[in-house]
């Protein structure tokens, strides 16, 4: 049986640090840590995701920003899926400061370099289908299920509760030992995973309280309130996790 990692590469969490650890033990010239985005579509996206890690036997971990839930089922392979979660506020605060710094035409990096952190936050959740500022966590993880099986709050909930890892950025160093415990459970002996920051935007130094207390002064109480609002659901999934995570030292 070939095992191998598929991180799901989300938008600002941590995720360049964590293919920056990976990258330390799978040989990316060589063609064991690979990369490589995907269609929106759901189910072109599914299959593509699916026939890449079939394409590439010589990898051993994959990463994308862009493949959707649920983990592929391939005959004669295993798949480890890795996700991180972080505070959705404060990744929001992120996004922005990551976009404000792009050079491109994109929608983000536009509005970004155009607008205060107030206008950006104001702008993305006027617009119904944007997720990056409206529970960006829990409309990704809900993927891993069909809308048959409930709203996409449920989803999402039941999909942190089946995956195997779900890391939490603000404690990063302590669920990246756990990633390598789990990782060398699961085949990987000598796999050695270093907390290596990379594509920071913001202060990782501030405390957590601090930085969401920032970002309420810097964008007004009522707008945080609506933020707070409309990303519930990722507060609630972040929190619980954040919890057990404790629980657990």
């Amino acid at each position: 049986m070939r095992t191998v990692i598929l991180h799901y590469h989300l938008f600002k969490n941590a995720g360049t640090s964590l293919d920056a650890a990976f990258k330390e033990n799978f040989n990316e010239e060589d063609g064991e840590w690979v990369t490589k985005e995907f269609p929106a579509q759901p189910a072109l996206n599914r299959g593509k995701v699916k026939q890449w890690i079939i394409d590439n036997p010589q990898a051993k971990c994959f990463s994308s920003h862009t493949a959707i839930f649920p983990v592929p089922e391939i005959e004669g392979i295993r798949i480890i899926p890795v996700i991180f979660m972080r505070h959705p506020i404060d990744r929001i605060a992120s996004a922005y400061s990551f976009e404000k710094k792009q050079v491109g035409d994109g929608f983000g990096p536009a509005l970004a370099r155009n607008t205060t952190l107030k206008g950006y936050i104001e702008t993305r959740l006027s617009l119904v289908n944007d997720r990056q500022c409206r529970n960006f966590h829990a409309h990704r993880l809900a993927t891993m299920f069909g809308e048959k099986v409930g709203d996409e709050g449920y989803r999402a909930k039941l999909a942190i509760e089946k995956l195997p890892f779900v890391g939490v950025v603000e404690r990063y160093s302590e669920s990246l030992e756990k990633l390598e415990l789990l990782l060398k459970e699961e085949g990987f002996a000598d796999i050695n995973l270093n907390p290596v920051e990379k594509n920071v935007s913001r202060s990782v130094k501030s405390s957590l309280d601090k930085k969401l207390s920032e970002i309420e002064v810097q964008i007004g109480e009522e707008l945080y309130s609506k933020l707070v609002d409309a990303n519930s659901n990722d507060i609630d999934f972040f929190n619980n996790l954040n919890a057990k995570e404790t629980k657990n030292d």
